[in-house]
């Protein structure tokens, strides 16, 4: 039996449960987790040793290779070189919605807005999304959609996000690449307007996102700041955080209503009752139309099955 050990940030661990959701085991002590695959028996502990052992470790381990980093590269996350005001500049904020939801797509929203533009954005009530109902935030989304402001919204559907899943792509990559994309697009609406820089709302150590985007040939954008609860910072992020929401929320209603019946959002034991609904009306087959199948959900929703 071989083995291999990685040492990974916290985020990026964070990242591999949810990933081998549906592989779950029972937690020994000192871990934060213990999942078992064909391949490999992965335990993850919270001083941030991942441990593969199995027949063919190398299987697991190599799609999280590019995130071992060292001691230093952690600080990055809070450091306290972060020039602050760029919050109060003419500034690009990009944030996403549906990560932690088994129904819906991932939606990533860029949002550029002037200095001036951000008070307007202020007045119109604009804050972190997960403060607002989805009534509120439907109704705050159409009113910044008023405003002569530049924006990119991107969805990854559930059957492109399974087909990536399937082909080893975790769940931060995929959020990396939506992020950067709409950057890009907005960039280039942006045309000759000048931006003075870029916040993400931080999901993982942005050296881990930046070999996200090695992994496919890109580059990071130059002036790119990555900050935890970005949307408490910048009303840019703050908006698209709003308007990624809302695309979720619509994306959700047009699901449960192809579906014939509500798909919840969350995760909960809710969630996999209606997912058992699903597969009894649609079938197992179809479940990934509408699902991020390696969500411990799949497995749970086949106990309620009839």
């Amino acid at each position: 039996m071989g083995q291999e050990v990685l040492t990974l940030p916290a985020s990026e661990i964070t990242e591999m449960r949810n990933h081998y959701h549906a592989c779950l085991e029972k937690t020994p002590r000192g871990a934060v987790f213990r999942a078992k695959t064909p391949y490999a028996v992965i335990t993850a502990y919270h001083s941030g040793k991942v441990l593969f052992q199995g027949s063919q470790p190398e299987k697991e381990s190599a799609q999280w290779k590019g995130a071992a980093v060292v001691t230093s590269t952690r600080k990055a996350m809070h450091s306290p070189n972060i020039d602050t005001d760029i919050f109060h500049q003419n500034h690009i904020g990009s944030d996403e919605s549906g990560t932690g939801d088994y129904f819906g797509p991932i939606t990533v929203a860029a949002v550029f807005a002037t200095k001036e533009q951000q008070d307007q954005l202020k007045q119109l009530g604009v804050e972190d999304s997960k403060h607002l109902k989805d009534s509120i935030i439907h109704h705050i989304a159409q009113e910044i959609l008023k405003l002569p402001i530049f924006y990119t919204i991107l969805k990854l559907g559930n059957k492109k996000y399974n087909h990536l899943q399937n082909k080893g792509w975790s769940q931060g990559k995929m959020k990396a690449m939506l992020h950067h994309h709409a950057i890009d697009k907005l960039i280039k609406k942006l045309d000759a307007t000048a931006y003075d820089g870029i916040v993400i709302d931080q999901f993982c150590e942005p050296a881990v996102y930046k070999r996200y985007l090695q992994t496919e040939r890109l580059k990071l954008h130059d002036k790119t700041t990555f900050i935890t609860k970005a949307e408490s910072h910048s009303i840019n992020v703050a908006a698209a955080s709003i308007l990624a929401r809302a695309r979720f929320v619509t994306a959700m209603d047009k699901l449960s209503e192809e579906a014939g019946i509500l798909l919840p959002k969350g995760a909960s034991s809710k969630v996999d009752k209606a997912a058992a609904s699903y597969i009894e009306a649609h079938g197992e087959q179809r479940l990934g139309h509408v699902a991020k199948l390696h969500f411990a959900n799949t497995k749970k929703a086949k106990k309620y099955l009839h």
